[in-house]
């Protein structure tokens, strides 16, 4: 029977698999790391008491990039090139989610509108960051050699989540409310959609590794479409809600430091 607990398990306990996984994780979060440490360089100045959370959302994410390589040298392991249709995280970015990457890179300041657009793009895929990690916590938090890493995580996404609330929260009361949804809602619609494809990408990929039957294979991508077929009814909705969450200020002081893997 598959189940979340027995397939993450199957790419845990082969080498090659766990390797994969755990490259394209550790890519993903230092990605968001630099585009966290970018953008509060560039805040604008009326904004500017932003800066630090913003600061410590990309060293979390920096953070958990070094948990995933720690767990790799840990099996005496190196990363691997994450292959291209498995990059959530660029995929996104080249279909104009979020801010651009070209004007990351140059020295302008941003303006309030582009810190809009960044707090609903993280809004969105931290539900998604927080729900995965919820799943491995309840799955893996016990265990011996993910446990420590996986309720670390876990709890810096749902801080990075309740920021992304409070902060969204405070801008539509100063009258962006409209941008906000508007903002969220084309976010989360294509964020679904690449979000398939990317498990579609990576079961495939892993799929290829661990020798699965064909039958098996169809069986996981048939779970992923009906996935998605949830989230375009009506599912994604969940990533535009906003609430004042009950963590306030959760990235209100440093970030904490990584965990050791002897």
């Amino acid at each position: 029977m598959l189940s979340a607990k027995s397939l993450f398990q199957e790419i845990l306990d082969n080498d090659e698999s766990f390797r994969l996984f755990c490259s394209i994780a550790a890519g993903g979060e230092s990605q968001g790391g630099w585009e966290n440490g970018r953008i509060a360089v560039l805040v604008p100045s009326s904004e500017r008491h932003l800066a630090p959370k913003i600061s410590r959302h990309g060293a979390d994410e920096d953070k958990h990039g070094r948990i995933f390589n720690a767990l790799l040298k840990k099996r005496g392991l190196d990363p691997v090139r994450v292959p291209a249709d498995t990059d959530y995280t660029m995929l996104l970015e080249r279909h104009g989610i979020g801010l651009a990457h070209e004007k990351l890179r140059g020295e302008a300041a941003l303006t309030v509108q582009d810190v809009v657009t960044y707090l609903a793009h993280s809004r969105v895929t931290e539900q998604r960051a927080s729900e995965q990690m919820d799943l491995l916590r309840r799955h893996f938090a016990d265990h011996p050699d993910l446990g420590r890493a996986v309720r670390m995580i876990s709890n810096d996404e749902d801080n990075h989540l309740a920021y992304c609330h409070e902060e969204l929260l405070r801008f539509a009361a100063a009258g962006h409310g409209r941008a906000i949804q508007r903002a969220l809602r084309q976010c989360a619609l294509a964020e679904i959609r690449i979000y398939r494809d990317v498990s579609l990408a990576v079961m495939a990929h892993m799929g290829r590794i661990l020798g699965w039957p064909r039958a098996k294979s169809a069986a996981l991508a048939a779970g992923i479409h009906a996935v998605y077929a949830y989230e375009r009814l009506g599912g994604w909705r969940r990533m535009v809600s906003l609430r004042m969450p009950e963590r306030r200020d959760a990235l209100g002081g440093p970030a904490t430091a990584a965990p050791e893997f002897a």
